[in-house]
C-alpha cells in the first residue's frame, strides 16, 4: 500500500509561536497562511502541519498521489482503493470516501490507541 507524501499535523494554541519555534529548527513556510490558521512547515523531506482551532487532536497525515513537494506522483495507490485493503485487513472506517467518485477524496482511521491517521488525497 503506497499512502504518500507523510506529515504530523499539529492542534497548536498559539500559530505564529509554533512557527517562530519550528522555524528554530530548521523548518521553513510551505504552504497556509496565518490568516487563515494553518501553515505547513517543512524540512528537507519532513513536513509539519500547524493548525490553530481546527481540530482537538494531533493528527497523522498522508496524501496518496504526492511526493513532499506536493508534487502529483505518475503512479499512486488512490485512496479508494487504499480504503478497500484496509477494510479487507478489517480495519475500522471512521469517515469514507465514496467508491464511486475518483479525483480527490479522504478517509479517518483511528489507530489502537485512538490517534487519529488522515488519508488525504488531492488529485
Amino acid at each position: 500500500m503506497k499512502l504518500g507524501a507523510f506529515s504530523i499535523s499539529l492542534s497548536v494554541k498559539d500559530l505564529q509561536k509554533s512557527k517562530t519555534f519550528y522555524e528554530k529548527l530548521g523548518f521553513d513556510v510551505f504552504a497556509g497562511e496565518l490568516a487563515k490558521n494553518y501553515l505547513i512547515l517543512k524540512n528537507d523531506t519532513t513536513l509539519i502541519g500547524l493548525f490553530q482551532g481546527m481540530f482537538e487532536n494531533n493528527i497523522l497525515t498522508f496524501n496518496p498521489g504526492w511526493d513532499e513537494n506536493a508534487k502529483k506522483l505518475d503512479t499512486f495507490d488512490d485512496v479508494r482503493i487504499i480504503q478497500q485493503a484496509l477494510k479487507k485487513e478489517g480495519i475500522q472506517i471512521e469517515s469514507e470516501v465514496d467508491e464511486t467518485t475518483s479525483g480527490p477524496g479522504n478517509v479517518i482511521i483511528l489507530d489502537p490507541d485512538g490517534n487519529t491517521i488522515f488519508l488525504d488525497q488531492h488529485v
